[in-house]
């Protein structure tokens, strides 16, 4: 049986392919999920305009986060924390307090794309990525203090 993907389906294809899948497949998770539709070519023809439109859609989101990017890669956060005799920080700065300096500066940035792999824990800069698209990532630089 073949199908037009409405979506990219792992081992199978991208939107917009043409694939002959068995019949149980289709009928039982393609076709009922909408993740596919019968490759007729009303259907065909329905996708690629599906598929057009998502990719002009795309291409004005990387545009607005390749802006924003050049944006933040001049801007500069300060934090001041207590600090050890050792210079540990006591606590840390977490992808959560980064996001609310962002949004004190204007920036709506959800935290999740704030790319730490763990809290910031020593004094210094530091380059933090935000992974504002797929393809779109900037780089803030954080500067962590002693506090006074």
């Amino acid at each position: 049986m073949e199908v037009v993907l409405r979506e990219r389906i792992e081992k199978l294809g991208d939107s917009g392919e043409v694939v002959a899948v068995k019949p149980g497949y289709a009928r039982n998770y393609l076709l009922p999920k909408r993740k596919a539709v019968l490759a007729t070519p009303h259907n065909i023809r329905q996708v690629e305009q599906e598929k057009a439109s998502a990719a002009r859609h795309e291409a004005i989101e990387k545009n607005e986060s390749e802006n924003l990017a050049q944006q933040l890669a001049e801007v500069s956060l300060q934090f001041s924390r207590k600090v050890g005799e050792q210079d540990v920080l006591y606590g840390s700065v977490t992808s959560m307090d980064i996001a609310e300096s962002l949004q004190e500066k204007g920036f709506e940035i959800d935290r999740r794309k704030i790319d730490l792999e763990e809290p910031l824990k020593s004094l210094g800069g530091h380059n933090v990525p935000i992974k504002l698209h797929r393809e779109v990532t900037a780089v803030v630089n954080v500067e962590v203090a002693r506090e006074e």
